[in-house]
């Protein structure tokens, strides 16, 4: 399997626990809707954490150079973004977490844009903006849940 397919599969397979515990939020018992919920808020922060390190390791790879300081300095920020996220009630952590990957999409489509000399791989942004997408509706919808009244 080619990378292009591998980058797929796993970035659409990221998108199953955002789904499935959207779903258990709304159709669960309280108890497994609670669990649900409070799943939901860790997973989002872990992968608003991913988002953020994206940029740490593609700096890193092209070695020393000032113009890569954007990125780093960027690419801690969603991780402490994410920790805030778990430290508040789950609605507004769920709606935090969905506004941060809004603005880390945001951030990359705009680094894109400036390749700063550090290509991203072709359809990065095309799977960036669906994988964004996905996740920050799902993180929305847990947010509606009852459940997440907390």
């Amino acid at each position: 399997m080619d990378d292009a397919r591998w980058r797929s599969l796993l970035g659409h397979g990221g998108l199953l626990p955002f789904a499935g515990l959207a779903l258990l939020a709304w159709g669960a018992p309280a108890e497994a809707a609670r669990l649900a919920v409070a799943a939901q808020v860790g997973y989002g922060a872990v992968i608003l954490a991913f988002v953020g390190a994206l940029h740490w390791g593609r700096a890193l790879a092209g070695g020393p150079d000032a113009g890569r300081a954007p990125a780093l300095a960027w690419s801690v920020v969603p991780s402490l973004w994410g920790w805030a996220a778990t430290l508040i009630a789950p609605r507004p952590g769920l709606l935090l977490l969905a506004a941060g990957l809004a603005v880390a999409w945001w951030v990359d489509r705009r680094l894109y844009a400036a390749d700063r000399g550090l290509p991203w791989h072709p359809g990065f942004m095309r799977l960036r903006t669906t994988l964004t997408t996905v996740a920050t509706l799902a993180l929305v919808v847990t947010a509606a849940a009852p459940a997440a009244s907390g």
